[in-house]
């Protein structure tokens, strides 16, 4: 009897701690959350709302960080010497996807890197000819995402700049040698522009705020208009510009929409929170076990001209109707 009531103790007290132990093992066999690795040249401070724009688009898709999808944040903050050792750190921790918001040296180096890991960019070059992708419908292997051609536009940025202000001495472009592929391509593209149009074009390079700020410097000197070239690295700074094109006069012509709302003279462009959205759907859509190679590269084609009549107030210039005639937002 005694040996009866030891053994019933026993046998509920196991009973007791395999009903502890069993979750525990269950949750302990669950897969973990799939992990995307999220590689940025800006910071975390300047990239609020298009993180907001990509987040959207994940939880379109399902997904919403912290409860069914990790994200691995690198942000290169400008240090391009950095960009090799980030992304080889992504692909050693073997994440489900690499999503790249802006910069085609960004991509590359992705795709230098891996060859199975999928990759989501948002590029301002042309995508085909920078070697990403076999075309824009199939892009084939790994890789995919979204296109602003921002160099494709560059020639036509130069042009409404100087329909602004025909008697300028010469045109100014800055580029960020950062990031070499996307500025060689983007100042070869104005060198024609300028060429055809009869026009001495200056090259400039900055890739950070001395360097920007030595640049007006130079510009004033020079008596010359100014095209920023559409790298992503000059949306973080446009504060920056914005206040020195004032200070300096300095007329100004940007690549992105945001630039124009914040005080920039004027803007030919798309905005990015469209293409985020979309670098966000895509990650998603691969997340779900959609190939790369089968989702076409999207082609961003919708541009607008804004010109800020405030800013142009303050600088004491006069836009041409035709100009005005042609923008399709003009700020008061």
């Amino acid at each position: 009897m005694q040996f009866d009531q030891l053994g019933r103790r026993q046998f509920m007290a196991f009973l007791s701690s395999a009903a502890v132990a069993c979750p525990l093992a269950a949750f302990a066999q669950q897969p973990s959350m799939p992990a995307i690795g999220y590689l940025s040249a800006r910071t975390p401070e300047d990239s609020v709302e298009v993180l907001a724009d990509f987040r959207r688009g994940l939880a379109e898709t399902g997904f919403v960080e912290g409860q069914n999808v990790a994200i691995e944040y690198r942000w290169l903050e400008g240090h391009y010497d950095r960009l090799q050792e980030m992304v080889a750190d992504l692909v050693r921790r073997r994440v489900a996807v690499i999503a790249i918001p802006n910069t085609t040296g960004l991509a590359l180096a992705a795709k230098a890197a891996t060859q199975t890991i999928p990759i989501v960019f948002n590029i301002g070059s042309d995508p085909v000819a920078m070697g990403l992708v076999a075309t824009l419908s199939h892009p084939g292997k790994n890789v995919t995402g979204v296109a602003m051609l921002q160099t494709a536009v560059t020639a036509k940025r130069l042009e409404l700049l100087h329909e602004l202000v025909p008697t300028a001495s010469s045109i100014a472009m800055l580029v960020n040698p950062g990031n070499p592929g996307f500025a060689e391509a983007d100042a070869k593209e104005a060198q024609e522009a300028a060429r055809a149009l009869g026009v001495n074009l200056l090259v400039l390079k900055a890739s950070n705020s001395s360097e920007i700020d030595a640049t007006f410097a130079a510009l004033v000197q020079q008596q010359a208009a100014l095209l920023i070239s559409g790298d992503v690295f000059y949306i973080s700074r446009t504060d920056q510009l914005v206040a020195l094109a004032a200070r300096h006069a300095v007329p100004t012509i940007y690549a992105y929409l945001e630039q124009g709302a914040a005080g920039g003279l004027m803007c030919y462009g798309a905005g990015l929170a469209a293409t985020q959205h979309t670098v966000g759907v895509y990650t998603g859509r691969i997340l779900k076990g959609e190939k790369p190679a089968d989702i076409p590269v999207e082609q961003v084609t919708k541009l607008q001209l804004v010109i800020n009549m405030k800013t142009a107030k303050a600088l004491g210039l006069t836009f041409p109707l035709s100009l005005l005639g042609r923008a399709d937002e003009v700020i008061e």
